[in-house]
């Protein structure tokens, strides 16, 4: 098992008669990867990029990506709305998003002290949550809608990759902020977000972007709202995972 811990390409390997149980697989690319005659019992698998494009993933011969779907819309009302495609439908969908998130503040808030800076399995803490949103909202609307040259903002909290990735780590602070300075620029963000879908018009919504990571991959106003969105919904369902298992302990 030590050649699966070390980062390389594993294509078309062949795991036979192997034993993989309680194996840990993160920010590994398993697309197209085929299982026959497996045990799966108990397996726990958080794909964000399922639900993006046409993408299927079938579990005896079922497509489960359906499913998967409304039962997220069921468990998050209103994360259906997240693909509005006009003025209104996605000022509908960022007002839900903010009710739901301040549901969701006001529960860490009534929890333990130090609640917010609780790493469950080795993922971002609650406020280290918010600070990727803070990051998120700077990418995708101050950059690439609003066309900022420098939009981060240091208390931002950039994903894994970003270092690696060759991108500039010096524009972020490099000690913990307390959290109610996070819930500060987190509330700002959400301000500016409001803000300018109040004055968005559906022209605006079709105009094109550059991609704030592949210039040569054109966007529009209407997919980098959408991309907030999803960033949204998916690390609030990862706020309420964690804050589910911090409960049960």
């Amino acid at each position: 098992m030590d050649d699966l811990t070390q980062a390389g390409d594993s294509r078309r390997a062949e795991f036979v008669d192997a034993d993989l149980r309680e194996a840990r697989f993160v920010r590994a690319d398993l697309s197209g990867v085929v299982m026959r005659s497996v045990q799966v019992g108990g397996a726990d698998i958080d794909a964000p990029w399922l639900l993006v494009g046409d993408d299927s993933l079938l579990v005896n011969g079922v497509d489960v990506v359906p499913f998967v779907d409304a039962e997220l819309n069921r468990r998050f009302p209103g994360r259906a709305d997240r693909r509005a495609a006009d003025p209104d439908g996605l000022r509908t969908a960022w007002a839900a998003l903010e009710r739901v998130w301040e549901g969701t503040l006001e529960r860490a808030a009534a929890m333990p002290d130090g609640t917010v800076d609780v790493s469950v399995d080795g993922e971002w803490s609650f406020a280290q949550t918010l600070r990727h949103l803070v990051m998120a909202t700077d990418v995708w609307l101050r950059r690439a809608i609003l066309g900022v040259e420098q939009p981060f903002h240091p208390i931002g909290q950039p994903n894994a990759e970003y270092e690696t990735d060759g991108h500039d780590m010096s524009v972020f602070a490099t000690g913990q902020p307390s959290y109610d300075e996070v819930l500060r620029v987190r509330a700002e963000r959400v301000g500016m977000v409001r803000a300018f879908l109040d004055g968005v018009t559906a022209k605006e919504l079709a105009t094109v972007r550059a991609h704030p990571w592949a210039p040569e991959y054109p966007e529009t106003t209407l997919s980098c709202l959408h991309t907030i969105l999803e960033e949204e919904w998916e690390h609030h369902r990862y706020a309420v995972r964690d804050l589910d298992a911090i409960e049960a302990k």
